[in-house]
């Protein structure tokens, strides 16, 4: 009875796998075939032997046939081509223009007003002097528009220039001036009335590098055209002197090294040069008197005290104005104990540079910033 049921077990199970191993075949031959005929319809695969051969006249027999096969697998897209160039032509021939209506808004008729004149008169000043490689100076300032100004070297009136319509001019001679002192002013032909202000002008023998033009006013005076004063890699780049007997001499150096100053050959002190290669050295040299002429020597010296360059320097002192300020310019590594050193003899006096110039932190100051400096 076992063996029994083990057979039929085992013939239940092959007919089983027979007829699912039957159907997978049906469904297989069923795809191909359904494939074929999709592949057969848009000419796709199709055997090259079950075309007749070609020949002249059956090629030009099959050819509707062939094209029409073209038409039935592309028609979709040749009947959207056709619609789309319909689209356009019609776009093009039957477009309709609508206008475009702007509407402007209402412009208010203009008012006419009558001006007064409210131009202040104002004195004559100088914009600029400066001396030239040639040894020819420029001169421009601004009075009145459309006025006659007057230009006058040392009491003498050497030319009358006219003024436009912002009220510039500039007058420049032909002819350079010879070295010496020269005192510039202006004064308005129109009104006859003199420039507050008047320009001190020292023309170097040595030529116009070692040039000066100030100006001069009431409250001070203040350099327009400063020398340049260089030997080597020493470069002095300011020269102060104050009423208080003190002079500040600025510039540039090797850095580390020392720069010691001299006046009429007698020493005076001096400074060592930060890394920043600024060096700044301020003196007391006692009371210069105008119309004198002095020689101020400035020289950088190495490690061992050898003079390595030289910056000479002279001049004749001008008329003091009595000015209580001065200026000055901050380097990279200035702090204002430094400078009240240099300018005003102590350094604890930094509070009076602070003060003067509304500084609320006084160990934060920046480079190019201008301090005023109260002398007295």
């Amino acid at each position: 009875m076992a063996s029994t049921n083990i057979g039929k077990t085992k013939r239940s199970t092959d007919d089983l796998i027979d007829n699912a191993v039957n159907r997978q075949q049906d469904w297989l031959e069923n795809r191909r075939a359904f494939t074929r005929k999709f592949l057969q319809r848009f000419n796709v695969f199709k055997k090259t032997e079950q075309e007749p051969k070609p020949s002249v006249v059956k090629t030009n027999q099959k050819q509707p046939s062939r094209n029409r096969r073209i038409l039935r697998a592309y028609w979709f897209p040749i009947v959207c081509a056709m619609l789309v160039v319909l689209i356009a032509v019609f776009v093009m021939l039957f477009k309709i223009n609508t206008p475009v209506k702007v509407i402007a808004p209402a412009v208010p008729e203009p008012v006419i007003r009558q001006v007064k004149n409210t131009e202040k008169y104002t004195t004559p000043s100088f914009d600029l002097v400066r001396i030239e490689k040639s040894g020819n100076i420029i001169v421009a300032g601004r009075n009145v528009r459309e006025s006659n100004i007057s230009v006058v070297i040392n009491k003498k009136v050497v030319a009358t220039e006219h003024t436009n319509k912002d009220g510039e001019f500039v007058y420049a001679p032909s002819e350079a001036l010879k070295p010496g002192n020269y005192v510039i002013s202006l004064i308005d032909t129109d009104k006859n009335i003199k420039s507050a202000d008047s320009v001190f002008v020292y023309i170097s023998e040595q030529g116009y590098r070692n040039s000066v033009s100030l100006l001069m006013t009431k409250n001070g005076s203040k350099i327009m055209q400063a020398p340049v004063l260089m030997d080597g890699d020493l470069v002095v780049s300011k020269i102060d002197y104050m009423d208080n007997g003190r002079m500040v001499v600025t510039g540039k150096a090797l850095p580390r090294l020392r720069v010691s100053l001299s006046l009429n050959d007698k020493y005076i002190g001096f400074a060592r040069v930060s890394d920043y290669k600024n060096f700044g050295l301020g003196a007391d040299i006692g009371k210069l008197e105008s119309g004198k002429e002095y020689k101020l020597n400035i020289r950088l010296h190495d490690g061992e005290g050898t003079t390595i360059a030289n910056v000479e320097h002279n001049f004749v002192m001008p008329e003091m104005t009595g000015d209580d300020d001065t200026f000055y310019t901050v380097r990279r590594g200035d702090c204002l104990w430094i400078i009240a050193r240099n300018f005003l003899r102590r350094g604890i006096l930094f509070t009076m540079i602070a003060e003067r110039n509304n500084i609320k932190n006084p160990d934060l100051i920046f480079p190019n910033q201008n301090l005023q400096i109260p002398v007295k």
